[in-house]
């Protein structure tokens, strides 16, 4: 079968990509050729790959708007849904902007996993965001919180994390308390500059309107009128859990995110995260969101190497199974 479609110039400069990488990978992935005569497209190939491809062409032109670059994860996750074939496009993705970093770029879902997970943050009191690296987790959260502290929804924003060492045996840090929890905390503060803006974020700081502190300065708290972000959950243990729900107060909202396959606890002490998702979980109020590699938005690359590692890991949790049988 053939079809033809008609571009702009424009529009076809985005929708081919720097040395037409896209237009090959769209040829690949959905087993067709695509020629260009002049601004019109003809697509070959069977019936079904050739109405996928012109359809997820439109729907990439449709979805990139008024963006001066395609970005390659949402030519990736586009391709995903055409190939899965159940109905959804990425042109859903665009209707809604959380927010805008300092330089003005707009953050909004980049995959159907993170639409949810955000349509939870508004409608519940406490959410568990759960996934691998690179799914936007925390930097959603950074987003949502930072929009209702804007528009006085809360008055306050608390960021915090278990200081845990990932794997390494730091020692004695040099300098004083804050020096040596700043490390840990990074992450935190890079969201928290690129969407609010270094100036702003000192401001708000020195203000004490945002707090950002290890898991351990909640204890004895009571937080009222805030948007709290526990991240990197899965590094604290029952008790520390247990202790962080306990100071929630009226007004506040709390999302709680983490990566289960990556615990930097000892073999023998339980994530306080594992447990509270199983007491938890069915509570009104509360949401679990569970965002897998598909929506990973880093480098593609990022993608395959957590997919492979989910792969593996499934493969040993079956042998262990088996061997236990």
């Amino acid at each position: 079968m053939e079809r033809t479609i008609d571009f702009t110039g424009e529009e076809l400069r985005t929708l081919f990509g720097q040395n037409d990488k896209y237009l090959e990978k769209i040829e690949k992935e959905l087993n067709v050729s695509i020629v260009n005569r002049n601004g019109a497209l003809k697509i070959s190939g069977e019936e079904s790959d050739v109405s996928s491809a012109a359809s997820l062409m439109r729907q990439i032109i449709t979805s990139v708007g008024k963006e001066d670059d395609l970005e390659e994860q949402k030519v990736d996750y586009a391709l995903t849904l055409a190939k899965e074939n159940n109905g959804e496009d990425i042109t859903v993705l665009d209707k809604e902007v959380i927010c805008h970093t300092v330089s003005g770029k707009p953050i909004k879902p980049k995959t159907l996993g993170q639409k949810e997970y955000v349509e939870a943050m508004k409608k519940n009191m406490v959410v568990f965001g759960i996934g691998p690296a690179g799914t936007g987790k925390t930097y959603l959260a950074m987003a949502l919180a930072i929009t209702a502290f804007k528009n006085n929804e809360v008055n306050k924003i608390i960021l915090t994390r278990p200081a845990i060492e990932a794997g390494e045996k730091l020692g004695f840090l040099p300098g004083d308390l804050q020096s040596k929890v700043d490390p840990y905390l990074r992450p935190l503060y890079d969201a928290l500059y690129q969407i609010m803006g270094a100036e702003g974020f000192q401001k708000n700081m020195e203000k004490g309107l945002i707090e950002v502190a290890p898991l351990a300065y909640m204890r004895g708290r009571t937080l009222d009128d805030a948007y709290i972000i526990l991240d990197e959950a899965q590094n604290t243990t029952p008790a520390q859990m247990k202790m962080f729900l306990t100071r929630i107060g009226f007004g506040s909202k709390v999302v709680i995110t983490g990566d289960s396959t990556q615990k930097d606890l000892p073999k023998d002490v339980t994530s306080g995260l594992d447990v509270a998702i199983k007491i938890l979980n069915k509570i009104d109020g509360i949401a679990v969101c569970n965002l897998t590699s598909k929506d990973v938005v880093r480098h593609p690359l990022v993608q395959k190497i957590v997919k492979a590692y989910e792969t593996y890991e499934e493969k040993i949790s079956r042998k262990n199974k088996n061997q236990r049988k």
